[in-house]
């Protein structure tokens, strides 16, 4: 038994996740290299390896004839009878090769035979680790900072999350752990090159699937996502089970899941709404935290106007009307956004027609009025939202706004 090569094998294939079939055929193709290198061809040659115990045998078949020509192929019968007393004229032979006679140029080749291969089958080993994990999220250590890429280490490779995929706000050092999402990855002749990214959606997603365990089997379903890096998310939800509240369960036991979400991203603020089928009250929910007075939509156009109270037109549109804008991306409508005010000022407004539920209830009872809002109605509402953007819109800077998707 060859204790030494199996030792040696046996570390390979741990470190390097290397097969020992492979290691066996680099080693086989290294003999005939070294072979050919010795005796100037190899095509008779042939190298058993027993697969168990390593020991390994080289020999070279020739033919048994009366008449050597070819030294290389044939041997004389008398000289086939001291190997096999059976060899008759036009049968084979096999004569054992010393290896250790091989040159010091021959024993060279065959040693870069078998590291070529080693480093063929590291590479196609990482590859094909990380290639099953393209669109996942996998756990890095910040390695370097090239200019302005960074290298991350994952492991058994290196990643690179270039400057299109940072987060602005974020100010990554080495040695610090983050969670990145491979967006792909590419077999190179220098090994495999995986691009991660910190400001791709999906992210968010599979945050919450590794976090919510209602997510990650099903019970409840992410619908949408839309995102600014580094500043708010908005993520629709909607759950399969009647008796799990898909919002309740993505926030958590006092925040506990979102916040460690939010903890990752690095204070990135998210908004967990619910999706509906019904386009109207999907649009109010993606508004929130901003009071919604009605929402008419058109379907072929996608398209829809909304009305809010007066006091909660900032908090609608948002600061630079990022609520607006992330809302629009949420639901894939082109939304209107206009205070009551400037909605009773547009031609043919008929307040009967613009009231949602919530509302319709208090116009019908006359308990809805002009300027009840701003006479102080909904108090804590008031707290919450205009008080916090009030200054602009009493500035003039905010008045309505269209947002695209």
């Amino acid at each position: 038994m060859n204790t030494e090569l199996m030792e040696a094998l046996n570390i390979l294939e741990k470190e390097k996740d290397i097969s020992r079939d492979t290691l066996f055929e680099a080693i086989e193709n290294s003999l005939l290299t070294a072979c050919r290198n010795h005796y100037g061809k190899s095509e008779n040659i042939h190298v058993a390896i027993d697969r168990k115990t390593c020991d390994y045998k080289v020999y070279v078949e020739k033919t048994v004839v009366e008449t050597v020509n070819d030294p290389h192929n044939e041997i004389e019968l008398s000289e086939a009878k001291k190997i096999d007393e059976n060899a008759q004229i036009g049968s084979m032979v096999g004569i054992d090769v010393n290896s250790k006679e091989f040159g010091r140029i021959a024993t060279q080749n065959a040693k870069n035979v078998i590291l070529q291969k080693i480093r063929e089958e590291e590479r196609n080993s990482v590859y094909n680790k990380f290639a099953g994990k393209s669109r996942d999220v996998v756990t890095g250590v910040v390695q370097r900072i090239n200019g302005r890429n960074i290298s991350i280490n994952l492991g058994k490779a290196d990643a690179l999350l270039s400057e299109s995929e940072q987060v602005r706000s974020e100010n990554l050092r080495p040695t610090e752990r983050i969670k990145v999402y491979i967006i792909e990855v590419k077999n190179t002749p220098k090994g495999p090159r995986i691009l991660v990214s910190r400001t791709h959606p999906e992210l968010v997603k599979k945050l919450f699937e590794s976090e919510v365990t209602e997510v990650a089997d099903g019970t409840v379903e992410i619908k949408s996502i839309s995102r600014e890096p580094g500043s708010r998310t908005k993520i629709a939800v909607y759950s399969n089970n009647p008796d799990v509240d898909a919002v309740g369960a993505c926030v958590g036991m006092n925040g506990s899941r979102v916040n460690a979400i939010v903890e990752e991203l690095k204070g990135e603020k998210i908004d967990i709404v619910n999706w509906d089928e019904n386009a109207a009250i999907f649009i109010e929910n993606a508004l929130s935290p901003a009071k919604v007075v009605s929402v008419i939509v058109d379907p072929d156009e996608k398209t829809a106007k909304v009305v809010v109270p007066d006091y909660q037109l900032s908090l609608a549109i948002g600061k630079e009307g990022q609520n607006a804008r992330l809302a629009a991306r949420l639901t894939g409508y082109k939304i209107d956004i206009k205070s009551e005010t400037q909605a009773k000022d547009a031609p043919g407004f008929r307040m009967e027609d613009y009231l949602t539920d919530e509302y319709e209830d208090e116009y019908e009872d006359g308990e809805y009025e002009e300027g009840y809002y701003e006479e102080g109605g909904y108090e804590g509402d008031r707290e919450e939202g205009y008080e916090e953007t009030g200054e602009a819109e009493e500035a003039g800077e905010i008045t309505e706004t269209e947002i695209g998707v």
